[in-house]
Formats: C-alpha cells, sequence, structure tokens
C-alpha cells in the first residue's frame, strides 16, 4: 500500500491558484488585524481631548488591547494545534472585528477600554494561526516570501488607519474609523468556506479525504485512488504543547525568541501609539504627524517584501540581525531631528527594521519548530511579545508625561533593537526543525545505500 509524505508533496509543490486563494484570504484578514491595531494610535489625540485624558491614561488605555492580545496569542496559539487552525482563526476573528466595532459606539473611557481589551483576545489569535496556515501550505522554496507578503497586509491596513483618520475624521468624528473594522464579519461565511484546515490537523483527526483533496489542489501532480495510507507525522505525545518548545535542544533558542518578540514589539506598540503625538511635541502638525504613521508602515511593506525574499535565499537570521541594528540606529537618529525628508526616510527605515522585522521573525519561528507546535510556538512569543507591547504605549507616555528631551525619547525605544539583534545572534539554528530535517533525510540516504551496495 502506497503511503503519502503530506510534508513532502507541499514541499515540493509550485505556487499555484490554491496558494493565490490562501495567500488572498489571509492578506485579508491580516490587513484588518493590522488596522484594528494601529487605529487607536490615529485616534488618540482626539481620545484625549474629548474625555481629557492625559498621557499616561491614554497610553494605559492603548495597552488594554495589548493585555488581550497577549493572553488572545498564548491561548488561541495552543488551542489552534488542538481544535484546528481554520476554526480558531474564525473565532478570533469574530472577537476583533465586532468589539473594535463596538469601540465607535464606546461613550466613556472605561467602555472603550473594555472594548478594546476583548478585540485584543481576537487580535492576539490571529496571528500566530493565519502564519502557521500558511506555512503549512507554502512550497518549500518560498515559505518565508509568502508569509510576508501576507504580512505587509499588517502594514497596509496599519496605513489605511491614518489615511482615513486624515479623510474622514474632521467630518465623522473618531467613531467613524472604529465602524469600518466591522467589515470582516460581512465575508466571514465565504472566508470559512475556502479556508483549509492545516494538514497536520486533518491527519491527525482522520480527514484523509479532505487533507487528500487538499493536497490534489496544493500540488496537482498527485494523485489518490482512496486507498493510501498518510506517512506516520512525528508528534509530540505530551498533552502539554507548550513542552514541546523546550525538547530537541531548542530551550535557549525559545527564550531568545521570546527576547525578541519582547523588544521588537516594545517599539511597535509604543511607535504606532505615540510616533504621531511625538512628532507634534516636535513641531509639526497633527495631520503631517499621521502622514508619517503613514510612512512608518510604508517602509515595513517594502522592508517586509525585500528581506522577505532575501531570507529565502540567504536565511532569516543573517538577515534579521543587521535589520534590528539599523532600527536601533534609524530611531536615534530620528530623534536628533533634520529636514522633512531626512526625517521621512528615517521612519521608513524604522519601520522596515521594527514592523518589517517583526512579519520577518514571524515566519522565521514558523519555520523553526515542528509543524504539531507551530502554532503554539508562534502564540506563546507572540504572547510574550505583547508584554512588551504592552509596555510601548505607558513608556511612551511615561516619556512625554515627565518632559524629557525629544531626542531622549527615541533614544529610549531605540534600545530594545539592540537587545532584539543580540537574541537573535544566540538563537541556535542547528537545532531547527528544517536543519533536523535535512539531517534526518541524509541519514536516511546513507541508509538506503549500504542497503543497496
Amino acid at each position: 500500500m502506497k503511503k503519502i509524505n503530506v510534508a513532502e508533496v507541499i514541499a515540493d509543490s509550485k505556487f499555484n491558484r490554491f496558494h493565490f486563494g490562501l495567500l488572498t484570504w489571509c492578506f485579508l484578514i491580516i490587513l484588518f488585524d493590522g488596522y484594528d491595531l494601529v487605529v487607536y494610535g490615529t485616534a488618540v489625540p482626539l481620545l484625549m481631548e474629548e474625555w481629557g485624558l492625559d498621557t499616561v491614561q491614554a497610553g494605559a488605555i492603548g495597552s488594554y488591547g495589548l493585555f488581550g492580545m497577549m493572553f488572545g496569542a498564548m491561548i488561541f496559539g495552543v488551542l489552534a494545534d488542538r481544535l484546528g487552525r481554520k476554526n480558531v482563526t474564525a473565532i478570533s476573528l469574530i472577537l476583533f472585528s465586532l468589539f473594535t466595532l463596538l469601540c465607535g459606539f464606546a461613550s466613556n473611557a472605561t467602555m472603550f477600554s473594555i472594548f478594546r481589551f476583548i478585540a485584543g483576545l481576537g487580535l492576539g489569535g490571529i496571528m500566530p494561526n493565519v502564519i502557521a496556515l500558511l506555512t503549512d501550505y507554502s512550497p518549500k522554496k518560498m515559505r518565508s516570501m509568502v508569509v510576508s507578503i501576507v504580512l505587509c497586509g499588517y502594514s497596509v491596513g496599519g496605513m489605511l488607519a491614518p489615511i482615513l483618520g486624515i479623510v474622514i475624521m474632521p467630518s465623522l468624528g473618531w467613531e467613524s474609523i472604529f465602524w469600518f473594522a466591522g467589515i470582516p464579519l460581512l465575508f466571514l461565511p465565504l472566508m470559512y468556506k475556502q479556508l483549509p484546515e492545516s494538514a497536520v490537523f486533518l491527519a491527525r483527526k482522520g480527514r484523509k479525504e479532505e487533507l487528500f483533496k487538499n493536497l490534489q489542489k496544493v500540488n496537482p501532480k498527485f494523485t489518490f485512488n482512496g486507498n493510501e495510507e498518510i506517512e506516520t507525522i512525528q508528534e509530540d505525545v505530551s498533552k502539554v504543547p507548550v513542552v514541546g518548545l523546550f525538547k530537541e535542544k531548542r530551550a535557549l533558542s525559545t527564550i531568545m525568541f521570546w527576547v525578541a518578540f519582547f523588544s521588537c514589539l516594545l517599539m511597535v506598540y509604543g511607535l504606532n501609539t505615540w510616533l504621531p503625538k511625538l512628532m507634534i511635541e516636535a513641531g509639526y502638525g497633527l495631520n503631517s504627524s499621521l502622514g508619517f504613521l503613514v510612512t512608518l508602515q510604508g517602509g515595513a511593506i517594502v522592508g517586509t517584501i525585500i528581506i522577505g525574499r532575501l531570507c529565502d535565499k540567504y536565511g532569516s537570521k543573517k538577515m534579521l540581525v543587521p535589520m534590528y541594528a539599523s532600527g536601533a540606529i534609524a530611531l536615534t537618529l530620528l530623534g536628533l531631528g533634520g529636514n522633512t525628508l531626512y526625517i521621512y526616510v528615517l521612519v521608513a527605515i524604522a519601520g522596515a527594521a521594527t514592523i518589517g522585522a517583526q512579519n520577518i521573525v514571524q515566519a522565521y519561528v514558523s519555520q523553526y519548530y515542528p509543524p504539531f507546535i507551530r502554532s503554539t510556538a508562534l502564540g506563546m512569543a507572540s504572547g510574550i511579545g505583547r508584554m512588551g507591547g504592552m509596555m510601548g504605549p505607558i513608556l511612551g507616555g511615561f516619556l512625554l508625561s515627565i518632559s524629557l528631551p525629544i531626542e531622549m525619547n527615541f533614544i529610549v525605544f531605540a534600545i530594545p533593537g539592540i537587545l532584539a539583534s543580540i537574541a537573535l545572534v544566540i538563537v541556535r539554528e542547528k537545532h531547527s526543525y528544517i536543519k533536523t530535517s535535512i539531517e534526518q533525510e541524509k541519514m536516511k540516504e546513507a541508509k538506503l545505500k549500504e542497503v543497496v551496495e
């Protein structure tokens, strides 16, 4: 009886209509994920004025959503490896879309904060599962590139928030940009119908026919008659998936990934929340300051696509270490000022090296761990990272409240970039799933040659 190696069928496939459909749906989901996250930073100057908030209070409200994201990433990341990535993605989308929409109907800061926290649960659950699902079905030679393209949707959504803020907030108020977040609820039924469930989950549940149909779409050269058996997919027998992150000599690398996520998300969310306000403090008007937020996201898109392609060619670690360091340099220089064009260039570099780097490191993590704990790995790293993300808005609010020189604010946000760079230097690539898989294949080939000889 013929045995099917699911991983090989997917790895050897070529990008086709199935991949394009998966990429498109994931891109749309991540677009609204990015929009919902950045929308608060767009509205925060008006919210502070309307509700009489100081910078510390506004920073705290920004962190409530991130607090929810921390729990959402950990809970839904682990659940997805048990319940299926498709199901958990749908639940997460409902939470973040519905409750961000409801933020537009909040009448006070307390109600707004509660809605942001619940929306944060969904926002936290989206990213790990979308990335894991993409990695599950992407051709081996372009996994980083496919994930990077989809994660550009985060930055497109992040650009859309301040653009809509400039266009519609003056006439319709800050509430209007939160109403826009309800759109994903309209396409949810079609999305759920067309998204595939992860191959590992289908194999574990014995849904062989559904798995083979997906494999035929992934790799049209693959044919089956219904009698094939699925080659055993090695899984950790532990009932606690998190334990698997520390097995097979992955403990040090796991901790270093967490440090990198923590550091980078502190920068990302600190800048997304406070960049407009920081630039206002530096003497720019509100619209100009929102323009810097657009540029930050634009730089992230360009950086993600270019570096993502290079990661597939040269390796993620080699690209990410200098990327984080360049972000720290750009932020430091940003605080020193200069002409407007120069500032825009530095903001774009900062976007590429913070948000862009965060996009790419998620693709790196998704490939570092085995498929059966992929969502768990991403969920835990994202959850730990959200702790840094929670600190970002609070730290920015605190720095503004004590009236430090503007350059000191940017230097403080640059330091985590250096920490992230150092952490990735320590990551041990030889213990990654890809490296160990290659070594196992070489051992199989060597044994086969011995038998033949």
